[in-house]
């Protein structure tokens, strides 16, 4: 809840900055970029150390990181400065604590089968975080300034510290999982990378990325250049929030009910029907928070049946560094919706063919999903 929550509520800070450090908007852009990439490039790495050391060490270093990046932020106004504090500690310190390491942490203590909703269940608390602090956030920068908002998250960021304590307990692989324990994490990356159901599945995350970080980063400025304040881009980030809650726990239910690889097309197919119909509809208040409440639903809900299916594929003993890579083409996409949202705005003057690109990859990642291999569920 308090890492994705302060994680996705910095596009709030994209107009600030720009009037206050006198960088482009393609120059912050590109900085919370890095920022996507970083926190993808991250999550393998510590989820390879979590899985050797374990994860609450991971998660208390990253609470640290975290902290850090967003308390030097007002600090610095250069294009570098930024890149360094937004783009790469703050990144880095929220993969720390991302859903590769607790996913990974989780699945030790459960059987196969209740991983879905798990999953779900970790997701449904990033999507309440997201629903508190981008109010939140938006609140201190109107009431106060965007650095006193920044200060505030950097000081929320270390509230993760004690509730990594549970994190401590042993993590051996469970159970149901030995039979694919065989050999050691470079094995099991190595054949994962060979294995053409998790190379579909990368396919379709890299999607899901782009959209979040275009959205996450960008959508204050579709709001303002439709003329609306900054308070409907906060709430229309804070309804994403709340309708992914009920969006990721009905994936995690039904990920222990029908293939998951079905459930991931039907989300990926319906974002490319909803972002068609947002643009061809008037672009009222209302329309925003209908759109975030409907794209809400499918928004990180991708999360659980994707991880449950590097599950049931390799087992959960390297379950964080294995889901931890395919966040990290999550977060290379991510990286290209940032980037390009900038690029656009500053030579177009608006976001439209970031628009008609997400449709295309959105009905694009919905059919590379068919062809997993998954296992019929059989139920109980």
């Amino acid at each position: 809840m308090i890492s994705m929550g302060i994680r996705q509520s910095t596009g709030l800070f994209v107009s600030p900055l720009v009037m206050s450090t006198g960088q482009s908007i393609v120059s912050i852009s590109f900085a919370f970029a890095i920022g996507q990439l970083v926190w993808g490039a991250v999550q393998p790495v510590f989820g390879a150390v979590a899985d050797k050391w374990g994860s609450a060490r991971v998660v208390v270093f990253g609470a640290v990181l975290l902290a850090a990046g967003m308390g030097l932020t007002p600090y610095v106004s250069s294009e570098w400065g930024l890149i360094a504090t937004v783009g790469v500690i703050s990144p880095a310190g929220a993969g720390a604590g991302s859903f590769a390491l607790l996913f990974g942490a989780i699945a030790r203590h459960i059987p196969e089968e209740r991983r879905a909703f798990a999953g779900g269940f970790i997701n449904a608390g990033s999507s309440f975080g997201q629903f508190l602090f981008a109010p939140l956030t938006q609140a201190l920068i109107g009431t106060f300034n965007w650095t006193t908002a920044m200060f505030s998250l950097a000081a929320a960021a270390l509230f993760t510290i004690p509730l990594a304590a549970p994190l401590r307990q042993g993590e051996e692989p469970h159970a149901s999982d030995q039979a694919h324990v065989s050999g050691g994490l470079f094995q099991q990356v190595t054949a994962a990378l060979r294995d053409r159901s998790y190379l579909c599945l990368h396919a379709g995350f890299f999607t899901c990325g782009f959209h979040v970080a275009f959205l996450v980063t960008h959508l204050p400025g579709e709001v303002a250049l439709s003329g609306h304040a900054a308070t409907v881009s906060a709430a229309s980030i804070g309804i994403i929030g709340l309708f992914n809650i009920a969006g990721s726990l009905c994936a995690g239910a039904l990920g222990s009910r029908y293939r998951m690889k079905y459930i991931l097309a039907v989300m990926y197919g319906s974002r490319a029907i909803m972002i068609g119909l947002y643009l061809l509809a008037p672009k009222t208040v209302l329309t925003f928070y209908v759109f975030a409440a409907s794209l809400g639903f499918t928004w990180l809900a991708t999360v659980p049946p994707t991880a449950g299916l590097v599950g049931k594929l390799f087992g959960a003993r390297y379950l964080s560094t294995l889901f931890g890579l395919t966040l990290l083409t999550h977060q290379i996409g991510g990286f290209l919706g940032a980037w390009l949202g900038g690029i656009a705005m500053a030579n177009d003057g608006n976001y439209m063919w970031m628009w008609y690109a997400d449709i295309v990859l959105a009905a694009a990642a919905a059919l590379v999903n068919l062809p997993i291999r998954e296992a019929k569920v059989i139920a109980k």
